[in-house]
Order: structure tokens, then C-alpha cells, then sequence
């Protein structure tokens, strides 16, 4: 059965488009109109294996909030109709992750809950208020508009890290793959819905 979906979000602020498949290679085509922000979400689809197309048009000349927000809700969305009823999926995911480059220092912590209540716990710590153009407060805002879209309890966290490119990499990376855990399929559980209430 085909896991894919294709969301739109539209306000006076932004419209966002948006098409998912979750048993992807990781190929992304994303355009916000950021460029730092652009990066992470191909980051994402790539250690996820997630097939990702992002096509979003906001009010830039106003800032970036209200964008980054709602892709984040949108993608969450995309990933809530994708997963269905949730039948026979791991549900849990978690990742402790560790962003490997020629100054290795940045470490990540993720971990995720696909169980129909959203929740974010957010910790993180930057020594500049941007990235590129990217504002860094606006992280919080995109993983708690993943958070309400998909409906799911979100625990991130950096631990340690010298450069803020390093520590927001890998905590895309790591949310990649604590995602990527919780939304295989599992071979044991193949046709039950993984909640003693039944329903998630």
C-alpha cells in the first residue's frame, strides 16, 4: 500500500505545497526562499529516505516566521495522512545522533512519539541569532508546527557543539532518523495498530 500524500496550506501569509513518500530515496526538491532552511530540509529527507517536494511562497518581506512555521505544520500534515490509521508501525523513534565533519563536535539528540497528541520539548542553545538568513529562534517554531501537523510528542535535544551550522545539522539528522524509525514498518505488528486504546 502506497504511504504518499500531497498537502496544501494556504493563508494571507504563506501557501505552502507539499508531497510526501515516506518509502522514499531521499530525493528532495525544496524551495522556501531560504536557503539555509532549504539545506535542512533536504538534510532531512535525505538521512530519512523520505521522496520530498516543498514548494513554498511567503510574506519574506514582513520575516521569515510565518514560513518556516507553516512548512512546518504542513509537512507534519503531509506525514500525519501519509501514516493513515498508523497500522503496523514502530509509532516510537529515537536517535542519538552525531554530526561527523572536519570539526566533529556537534551532538544531537531526537526523539519522537507519532501518538496522536502534540507535544514539543525543545533544548537548544546558539551563539548567533542567525544562520545565512535563517533566524535561529525560528527552529523551536518549525519543530512545533511539525509537532501540531503530525499530531505527535517531539523531544529534541543539542548537547554539545562549537559551531551553530554543526549543532542545527545534526539535529535535523538526528530528527531524520528517529522519524524515519518510528514510521517503518513492523514485521511483527504487521496489522495492528500499536496502542492498547486501539486508535492512535
Amino acid at each position: 500500500m502506497s504511504r504518499k500524500a500531497k498537502v496544501g496550506r494556504g493563508t494571507r501569509e504563506t501557501n505552502i505545497e507539499i508531497e510526501l513518500n515516506l518509502d522514499g530515496t531521499g530525493k528532495a526538491e525544496v524551495k522556501t526562499g531560504i536557503g539555509f532552511f532549504d539545506h535542512m530540509l533536504e538534510t532531512f529527507a535525505k538521512h530519512g529516505l523520505f521522496d520530498l517536494k516543498i514548494q513554498a511562497k511567503g510574506d519574506l518581506h514582513v520575516d521569515q516566521h510565518h514560513t518556516v512555521e507553516d512548512v512546518g505544520i504542513t509537512l507534519g500534515q503531509a506525514f500525519s495522512e501519509a501514516l493513515g490509521e498508523k497500522t503496523g508501525i514502530y509509532r516510537f523513534g529515537f536517535y542519538h545522533g552525531h554530526f561527523v565533519a572536519p570539526m566533529d563536535e556537534a551532538l544531537a539528540i531526537a526523539a519522537i512519539d507519532l501518538s496522536g497528541r502534540s507535544n514539543l520539548i525543545f533544548k537548544a542553545k546558539f551563539k548567533n541569532k542567525k544562520n545565512g538568513e535563517m533566524p535561529n529562534d525560528l527552529w523551536e517554531d518549525f519543530f512545533k508546527g511539525f509537532s501540531d501537523g503530525a499530531k505527535a510528542t517531539l523531544h529534541l535535544k543539542i548537547e554539545t557543539g562549537r559551531s551553530d551550522h554543526h549543532k542545527i545539522e545534526a539535529l535535523f539528522k538526528a530528527f531524520a532518523k528517529a522519524l524515519r524509525m518510528a514510521v517503518e514498518k513492523d514485521g511483527r505488528n504487521k496489522n495492528m495498530i500499536p496502542s492498547t486504546k486501539g486508535i492512535i
